[in-house]
């Protein structure tokens, strides 16, 4: 195990009714807030009227920003920095998923710089200050909850970027599992896809072999995830499936299950950001197609962990590791299409003609993400197993 230094400073109040603490939460942090959220969904749930009533008890203003996308744009966020300067809020409070979270962070920073808000996605600057970000989450999947992460699309470059700052780690996150239970199936399929993908990229690009508590971990909250999934998908309403769900969505992608593995890789989010920056995709649909094919890459060059993988979460029972490993890539390709989730660039209305443009797209964050390796040539390999 390598050295690691494991520091998350997020509160979490998990449970249900919680949400009416958000006020209570934010009034630590001053007095006006932006308040971001996405389209109607959480109006219409009558979430909002929730949050509002919370923070008006405590005596908390807001400024209105709503109509954050799946996948959050440049301009979108531009706007709202404009906004947070304008109206001096003291805060940020984030209603949504990964999405609404991941752009609030961005606003976050943005707000406290004179500069531009897209040099910090391409590591021209770095954040020195940031509004505080305060959530009440309404889909498992990103942690963005949970961690100092974030991912915006520049729309005029199709470029898909992410940020990240310690100080953009949430101060509170209200995590109430009924907030889920309007999720639908299609969106509750693809955020197990994503939480299972953040794990296995540090699980297989990790190169220390002496972890078993961390491998054992994300083993262990895959075939949770997995069950809590298919709980969901038959009863959207079972409260300890939704439970489950949250948390291992958050644990997922915490810092946990990489601490102490040292470095590693991103490979899969590296193409995924590809897809969903040119085709508007949803994020872990788009990882649910990357994720088979480059297990299969990578089992081909080495099959060793892919076999370990198959065998612990699927039970495969293959002698050989090359054997395993792809019965395991086959296991989770099957399992991914049995709760709904695209497994091909084809089932997601993208043919071959289309992969050039992915990988040269691709070859941007692979050089950003140093991953070296990922050439546009093996790039659009990947991809062609994903047809």
């Amino acid at each position: 195990m390598q050295n690691f230094t494991f520091w998350n400073p997020t509160r979490i109040v998990f449970g249900k009714d919680t949400v009416a603490q958000i006020g209570k939460h934010a009034q630590v942090y001053g007095r006006t807030a932006l308040l971001v959220y996405g389209r109607s969904s959480i109006k219409a749930s009558g979430l909002y009227d929730v949050v509002v009533r919370s923070l008006s008890e405590a005596g908390i203003s807001f400024v209105d920003f709503g109509g954050v996308r799946s996948n959050p744009v440049l301009s979108h966020v531009r706007q709202g920095v404009e906004l947070a300067k304008s109206k001096t809020v003291d805060l940020i409070v984030a209603v949504g998923g990964g999405s609404v979270i991941d752009e609030a962070k961005a606003i976050a920073a943005g707000a406290r710089t004179e500069g531009e808000v897209w040099d910090f996605f391409i590591d021209k600057a770095v954040v020195q200050d940031a509004l505080p970000v305060l959530t009440v989450l309404t889909l498992a999947a990103t942690a963005s909850e949970m961690n100092s992460g974030g991912v915006v699309t520049n729309e005029e470059t199709r470029q898909k970027f992410n940020i990240n700052s310690p100080l953009l780690f949430p101060k509170v996150s209200i995590l109430d599992p009924t907030v889920t239970f309007s999720v639908p199936a299609d969106y509750t399929a693809y955020s197990a896809a994503d939480a299972i993908c953040h794990m296995l990229e540090g699980y297989f690009t990790g190169k220390d072999t002496a972890i078993p508590l961390q491998d054992s971990m994300v083993e262990s909250l895959i075939k949770t995830i997995m069950t809590s999934t298919r709980a969901i998908l038959k009863n959207p309403c079972d409260y300890d499936a939704r439970a489950t769900m949250m948390w291992s969505a958050s644990l997922a992608f915490n810092g946990l299950t990489t601490a102490g593995i040292g470095p590693y890789g991103f490979p899969n989010h590296m193409i995924e950001h590809s897809l969903s920056a040119l085709y508007d995709i949803a994020h872990g649909a788009g990882l649910a197609i990357v994720l088979p094919a480059w297990m299969q890459f990578a089992a081909e060059r080495d099959p060793d962990k892919v076999a370990r993988f198959a065998r612990r979460v699927f039970a495969v029972q293959e002698d050989s590791d090359a054997d395993a490993a792809e019965k395991g890539v086959q296991a989770l390709k099957e399992w991914l299409k049995s709760i709904g989730c695209p497994i091909s660039l084809r089932d997601a209305g993208i043919d071959g003609d289309n992969i050039p443009r992915i990988a040269q797209n691709a070859t941007m964050l692979a050089h950003k993400w140093r991953l070296s390796d990922y050439t546009e040539a093996v790039i659009t390999e990947i991809l062609r197993r994903a047809l």
